[in-house]
């Protein structure tokens, strides 16, 4: 901190706020502390920037800015990552024909995204946008049955293993593949 620069800390989770004369330690849960500091940013939360789609016709839920089909599934006052069923292009369509939100703007002030929904998220616009109505419906992501995810994306014992195979519900799959039809043929474009 003497030359100014500012450290990120990760997978800290903040249990006590204590005063060293003017300054500020924090103490986590696991009873780690940080150093004193004079200034603490909190980044506690967000709230989507959709201004660059003003001109377009969004149906949005009013208190959490997520389409409206998928608004009640993911509310945080109901759900968390772990009670959140996968979903594609029949939540994320809006009266605007064509637009979607997908990934972490799909959810608009949940916290309960999951990358692994965004990839289903992701497959489903594509199969749709491609005309494969079929796929689009299909679900083809089976999330683990983990409970609540733990903050900041990582899990309250973080030496277990983070796989899809090893039952961790916030790491991305072996093999992702977007698209529709069948798989590209191995070795070439």
């Amino acid at each position: 901190m003497e030359k100014g620069y500012a450290s990120a800390v990760t997978g800290f989770r903040t249990e006590a706020v204590e005063r060293d004369g003017d300054r500020l330690v924090l103490v986590a849960e696991d009873g780690r502390r940080l150093d004193p500091v004079d200034e603490v940013i909190v980044l506690t939360g967000f709230r989507p920037d959709l201004s660059f789609l003003s001109e377009l016709r969004l149906g949005l839920d009013e208190r959490l800015q997520a389409p409206t089909a998928l608004a009640p599934l993911i509310d945080p006052n109901a759900h968390s990552c772990g009670t959140v069923y996968p979903h594609g292009v029949k939540e994320l369509s809006h009266p605007e024909q064509g637009v979607y939100l997908a990934g972490m703007k799909s959810y608009g002030r949940a916290p309960t995204f999951l990358a692994m929904t965004g990839y289903e998220q992701v497959r489903s616009i594509t199969a749709a946008l491609a005309g494969d109505h079929e796929a689009a419906e299909r679900v083809e992501l089976t999330l683990p049955e983990t409970g609540v995810c733990g903050g900041a994306g990582l899990f309250d014992e973080p030496d277990a293993e983070q796989s899809a195979e090893g039952g961790g519900c916030c790491a991305a799959p072996a093999t992702l593949q977007i698209g529709v039809g069948a798989p590209a043929a191995s070795g070439g474009c």
